[in-house]
Formats: structure tokens, C-alpha cells, sequence
């Protein structure tokens, strides 16, 4: 896994094997980090990562300036390699260890993207679960928009608040906005 741009572009992070992890390929990430990039500013912005495993999506936020990145995941392994490797880097990242379900359902956070990335084998429920808090419990700021992650073969389409859809080899990313 590597951070493709900003300040540390081209740095290399190993994660442990041992963590039950898919984390989001390059050619994916630098995808959808220039549509981001299109719609944000990212000194500007505050981003929720659930389901962060490696904590890739953070470093890749992190590294092209935002100041407020808050990363969920229920793994105890994984939020202690993205403490390790934000301390290290020094980025602004608070690693949360909790069930990703519970934590929106008690949070009153608001960010201005929400990105998750879930277990591909996830039922349509679960997903649809997702969309749900995050629009229920108006978690998102302003002009703020969700993000899931999850295999091509996947459609949320029908969830509330669907926008788009972008595919990137077996990924795809549902984007989401809410009243």
C-alpha cells in the first residue's frame, strides 16, 4: 500500500498479515481521490473512515491535508497499526476502536465526507443499515457526501440519498448525499 499524493507521496506503509483487511487498490484510490479532489478542499474538510482496516484512506486524507480524520474499525489490530503509523507520521488521525454499527448509532460526529468500507460479502441490509444512520442520525455536514466501498456486483441504487456510482476493476463506490 503506498500514499499517492501530497505530503507524503510515494511512501510505502506495510501493514501486518495478519489483518483481516482488503484494503482499497491504488489505481481505486487515486480514482476517487481525484473526484474528491474536484469537490473539496481538504484543509477544509472533516472525514469519518469506517471500517478503516489499514487505515489507507485516512493516510491518503491525511497526507493531502486534513486536520480532522476520525477512523473506525473493530479490529484491535488494525486501529493499533494506524496508531502506530499516525504517530509516526505525525498526521491528525483519532483512531477509534468500535463495532462501526454502534458507533453510529451513539455519535453525534458530523464530518464532511463519510467513507466506509465494508466487507464485500455484506447483505444488502447491511449496507442499506449504513446509508440509514448516516442520513437518520444526520451525520453529515452541509454539502457532504457518503461514500461506500463494495464489490461491482454490488447495487445500492436504491438506497436513500444515491447519486452515483463509480467502478474500478472489481470495486466500485456508491456516492450518497442527503437533504
Amino acid at each position: 500500500m503506498r500514499i499517492i499524493s501530497g505530503k507524503y507521496k510515494g511512501k510505502r506503509l506495510i501493514a501486518p498479515a495478519k489483518l483481516p483487511v482488503r484494503p482499497t487498490t491504488d489505481f481505486a484510490k487515486e480514482a476517487l481521490f481525484n473526484i474528491l479532489n474536484n469537490q473539496f478542499y481538504f484543509d477544509e474538510i472533516t472525514v469519518l473512515d469506517l471500517f478503516s482496516g489499514t487505515g489507507n484512506i485516512s493516510f491518503e486524507f491525511a497526507s493531502r491535508g486534513v486536520n480532522d480524520i476520525t477512523a473506525v474499525d473493530g479490529n484491535a489490530g488494525c486501529i493499533k497499526y494506524i496508531s502506530k503509523i499516525k504517530d509516526e507520521l505525525d498526521f491528525p488521525i483519532k483512531p477509534v476502536k468500535s463495532d462501526v454499527f454502534a458507533y453510529l448509532e451513539k455519535t453525534n460526529q458530523t464530518a464532511d465526507i463519510i467513507f466506509a468500507d465494508p466487507p464485500y460479502d455484506f447483505t444488502d441490509e447491511q449496507f442499506m443499515r449504513i446509508v440509514t444512520l448516516v442520513d437518520e442520525n444526520n451525520l453529515l455536514n452541509e454539502e457532504g457526501t457518503l461514500i461506500i466501498e463494495h464489490s461491482k456486483h454490488t447495487d445500492l441504487s436504491k438506497c436513500n440519498g444515491f447519486i452515483e456510482q463509480r467502478k474500478y476493476g472489481g470495486s466500485a463506490f456508491s456516492f450518497f448525499e442527503f437533504e
